[in-house]
């Protein structure tokens, strides 16, 4: 059988150690799982695109995601675009319109009237036959990203939040290229979608707040500085 190296921080490699738990069992059922996210997602993408299908062909997606993609399809389609690209999907993103992916490019200092504006301006003019009956390359790259994102954090779902790194960490497409020059990168968006999720988990914990998007903000800003020393501490680590 094919042997794969999995390294461990050491107080994590350590904690395994004195528990005993079957590592290899675990890695395996771990990674079939996560091939199976990809794997689901490659065949939808490559596929021609329904929005209907949607749901049943990516069942690890909340339905905020799903939203998302079905809108990114219907504005490919609706300005002619000859696939559904990235700035389609970051475009379905901010017209869904309650997800935490909003939620952190607020956090960053970026409103989705200026992604808005900045995707209006780069928007496709031509008009074509059969617009957007697939996902371009860079948009299937993004999508595949997003689940790998979401298995990196240890979800068990796929959300606009993931979808949101995503974006930020495809190197080629539209939607990348314009949260990267609005300072919404990879690392800092990654950062504040792990600060964000540790924040609803505190806010679930308390009483409902007066201000639901104020007491998210304020949670998330608490819990990112240590987050950000520990993320720093364990990419040192792996240099």
């Amino acid at each position: 059988m094919p042997k794969i190296n999995v390294y461990l921080p050491d107080d994590l490699a350590e904690a395994v150690k004195d528990s005993g738990v079957p590592v290899s069992a675990i890695c395996q059922r771990a990674l079939d799982q996560a091939v199976r996210r990809v794997n689901s997602i490659r065949a939808a993408v490559l596929s021609d695109t329904g929005p209907e299908d949607l749901a049943s062909r990516l069942p690890n997606f909340t339905e905020r995601a799903r939203t998302t993609l079905r809108l990114a399809v219907r504005q490919a389609r609706e300005q002619g675009a000859p696939e559904v690209g990235t700035e389609h999907l970051l475009g379905g993103l901010l017209g869904e319109g309650g997800n935490l992916g909003l939620q952190v490019l607020r956090v960053l200092e970026i409103q989705p009237d200026q992604l808005t504006r900045e995707l209006a301006r780069v928007a496709p003019a031509a008009t074509v036959e059969e617009a957007g009956r697939r996902f371009s390359a860079p948009a299937a790259n993004a999508l595949e990203l997003t689940a790998t994102e979401a298995i990196g954090m240890q979800h068990n779902y796929i959300g606009c939040e993931h979808l949101l790194v995503a974006l930020a960490l495809e190197p080629d497409g539209t939607a990348g290229k314009v949260l990267r020059s609005l300072g919404a990168d990879a690392r800092a968006v990654r950062r504040t979608v792990t600060a964000a999720v540790a924040g609803y988990a505190h806010l679930r914990s308390q009483k409902p707040a007066v201000d639901p998007q104020a007491a998210l903000t304020a949670a998330v800003r608490k819990e990112i500085e240590p987050l950000i020393r520990r993320i720093e501490r364990l990419e040192s680590a792996t240099r």
